[in-house]
């Protein structure tokens, strides 16, 4: 047996879940070069159906197509649909891709489900697929710098639900996922962490990357999910976050002049709820309050769209768009036949004027 390996079946023949090699790793986050702005990178398309959220760039290369934005949002980021930028982007992933695929085993997990598992900094190797049910609970052991590889033969998947809670100090974007072929998330998961697939990767209904979903060739596929990159400086929110909605999902529209007052509100987690604009603005004169109140005396016209997020008590978090259209009142019909009226009284009045003067 590769005695890298036998601290790890050890461990698994006493039931342990917490695994910590006893060996020196040499992990290493690779530089994603030109890929770091990224949150999103496919070789083919990028599909979405549903409010995705993005933050972070969207490209793909050496494909070109990029469709469901809208209704999908792109925020604190530009889309490349085969331009340079992607093409070189693409190609600092594939340097990446081959950075993990090379460094040594500190443990061979290959057949282990990650559900219920903790782990220490390393280097976990799989010689074909491997699953996620539940929650995988990575230790970084009060090391910010702390840096978990996963090096996977064929395909990652994930079961609805599923997490990965990175804990004790340590950041998403020091865990790399190197997938051998696709990477498909369960509905609802949380995950952690660079996917770097080399065919496609799959984000089914409500699923949450806080890191990077970047696919050498094939497609990265959306529904409703949130891929955030600017997550990297800080851990995920906690595993297991409950569905949280806000309401209501449309927000109504206004006047200039007149008084707006709007209260957003958000269940399904845990009280009290912070609300926060993280794209676009109110219209003019108007601003969301902490609590969720929007209100203020819109100044003009016009149509805004802006992107709030509602945090929990916990740190769990929804992400939905609105727009809000600032219209001049039209008159009703009753404030039409006035209007008439008024001009009828006053082409009346100059009539009689004119006959008193013949």
């Amino acid at each position: 047996m590769n005695p890298r390996c036998s601290s790890f079946a050890a461990a698994v023949g006493l039931g342990a879940v917490l695994l910590t090699p006893h060996v020196s790793s040499a992990q290493t986050a690779p530089s994603l070069g030109t890929a770091e702005p990224f949150a999103v990178l496919a070789g083919s398309t990028v599909t979405n159906t549903g409010s995705s959220v993005i933050t972070g760039d969207l490209g793909v290369s050496p494909g070109s197509a990029a469709t469901g934005f809208p209704p999908g949002l792109v925020i604190g980021g530009s889309i490349h649909a085969a331009d340079a930028v992607a093409l070189q982007a693409q190609s600092d992933v594939t340097t990446a891709y081959n950075s993990l695929a090379s460094q040594s085993c500190t443990a061979d997990l290959t057949g282990q489900d990650l559900g219920g598992l903790t782990l220490t900094p390393g280097v976990y190797c799989f010689s074909s697929s491997v699953g996620l049910t539940g929650t995988l609970t990575l230790n970084a052991q009060g090391n910010p710098a702390a840096v978990f590889v996963f090096r996977i033969g064929s395909t990652l998947t994930t079961a609805s639900s599923s997490a990965v809670a990175v804990i004790n100090g340590g950041v998403n974007c020091n865990v790399f996922w190197q997938v051998g072929s696709s990477a498909t998330l369960g509905t609802g998961t949380t995950f952690a962490g660079n996917i770097l697939a080399l065919t496609s990767i799959s984000l089914t209904t409500g699923a949450r990357v806080f890191g990077r979903a970047l696919a050498r060739n094939g497609a990265v596929t959306l529904d409703t999910n949130t891929v955030d990159r600017s997550a990297c400086a800080a851990a995920a929110p906690p595993a297991g976050c409950p569905t949280i909605t806000l309401s209501p999902s449309m927000l109504p529209n206004g006047t200039p002049g007149t008084a707006y007052s709007q209260t957003i509100t958000a269940s399904g987690g845990t009280a009290p709820y912070t609300f926060t604009v993280i794209s676009g603005a109110p219209p003019a004169g108007l601003s969301l309050s902490a609590a969720g109140v929007l209100a203020g005396m819109p100044t003009s016209a016009g149509s805004s769209t802006f992107t709030v997020r509602a945090t929990d008590a916990n740190g769990c978090l929804v992400i939905l768009s609105f727009t809000v259209t600032i219209a001049t009142a039209v008159p009703t019909l009753a404030g039409w036949a006035m209007i008439a009226l008024s001009v009828l009284l006053g082409l009346a009045g100059v009539a009689a004027m004119r006959r008193r003067a013949m």
